[in-house]
């Protein structure tokens, strides 16, 4: 979809901007560009629509050179986000999401609908905030705003130089959640520009890191934070890396430990003896459709409880689904103060799956880290035990 082939910028100074880039996206992928200011990531972005124009190489984009385009045209058919979203003050939030349509000779009524569309699909109602002015708004709503705008001709390819930057950080996490749940629906092709390295593995299909005007590893988060290719890639993504991995590793089956398991109906006593038989405090309580109601201790020993589990259950909000990432998994755990999470088949009406637990969450995590190393898959990897 959009291809680099030995691109260089150089400056009549003599600052290179950009070395010899080899670089190829593919069409609706998500890659972002991540490193110090002034490593060349954003010139490399306005190279795409000609803001800049390359010394040498090419742009290939669905395999044409950019470099034929005529460059109105060309930004026409590319949206563009940036920090300082650029809304024009004096037209409403429906005409400045309209406006490339306009500009494409849409029929006025035509681009409006559209507007609209996507107001809609990044969440801002265009009954509420469509005849608001850009001052009405908040800086989140503005980029969201930035966001629909870029989108309303439905480009093949999104240019995003550092879009969150300039709102907290609180907003800044409500506004990547909503890209990536607007990605996953209209698919782009899509250069992001971020100096946050959390940011680039939260949002990033790959990443790339650069260094001065060169990319020093082009690769999956999971790979650039799990395999550094060098000791500045190492540098640049953090000492924590182990602990940002976690958000780019989900949770799969062969992670979870299998703990006891009653039903709701079953006999408390009969219950409680086979706890025992098997040496364990407690056991998951699962209703009649395998799903998770909540756990239950073992009575103290020579009691026995009257009636069915379900009168003696204790319910357990402690869980998440498959697929979810390990780090919210280890929220999960500290926000409930939990020795286990329970796991849940999201496509088979939340059916208990098995249990995560401090340990076994370490155990999923080195087993990544060694099998991006290996090329093999996780469920592939025997670990190591060291003895006590």
């Amino acid at each position: 979809m959009l291809r680099f082939e030995h691109v260089s910028k150089r400056y009549p100074d003599g600052t290179v901007a950009v070395d010899d880039l080899d670089l190829e996206v593919r069409e609706g992928e998500l890659v972002t560009l991540v490193g110090p200011s002034g490593c060349g990531k954003t010139t490399t972005m306005r190279m795409v629509n000609r803001l800049e124009e390359p010394t040498s190489g090419r742009i290939l984009l669905e395999g044409k050179d950019v470099a034929t385009w005529d460059p109105v045209k060309l930004r026409r058919r590319m949206g563009y986000v940036i920090q300082q979203v650029g809304l024009f003050p004096h037209r409403t939030v429906l005409d400045n999401t309209a406006t490339v349509p306009h500009l494409l000779g849409w029929r006025r009524a035509d681009a409006r609908r559209r507007a609209a569309e996507l107001l809609e699909l990044v969440g801002l109602d265009p009954k509420v905030y469509g005849g608001r002015y850009p001052e009405q708004l908040s800086g989140g709503q503005r980029q969201r705003v930035g966001v629909a705008r870029a989108l309303a001709a439905d480009p093949p390819v999104l240019l995003m130089d550092e879009p969150f930057g300039a709102v907290d950080p609180v907003v800044r996490e409500r506004l990547q959640s909503e890209f990536l749940r607007l990605q996953a629906e209209v698919r782009k092709t899509v250069l992001f520009v971020t100096h946050d390295m959390e940011e680039a593995v939260r949002l990033g299909d790959r990443i790339a890191v650069y260094g001065q005007g060169r990319i020093e590893q082009f690769d999956t988060p999971a790979a650039v934070l799990g395999a550094p290719a060098n000791a500045y890639v190492a540098s640049f993504v953090g000492s924590d890396r182990g602990l940002k991995r976690l958000s780019v590793t989900p949770v799969e089956k062969g992670d979870l430990e299998q703990p006891p398991v009653v039903h709701l109906a079953d006999p408390m006593a009969l219950a409680a003896s086979r706890m025992r038989e098997d040496g364990v405090r407690w056991a998951v309580v699962l209703d009649e459709r395998d799903a998770l109601h909540g756990w239950v201790p073992i009575p103290e020993s020579g009691r026995e409880l009257p009636g069915s589990v379900a009168a003696h259950a204790k319910r357990m909000d402690a869980w998440l689904p498959l697929g979810a990432s390990l780090k919210q998994a280890f929220s999960t755990m500290l926000q409930y103060d939990a020795g286990w999470i329970a796991v849940l088949d999201p496509g088979e009406r939340d059916r208990f799956l098995g249990v995560l637990t401090p340990a076994s969450l370490h155990e999923a995590l080195r087993r990544s880290i060694d099998a991006d190393a290996r090329d093999v898959e996780r469920a592939a990897v025997k670990l190591e035990i060291a003895g006590m």
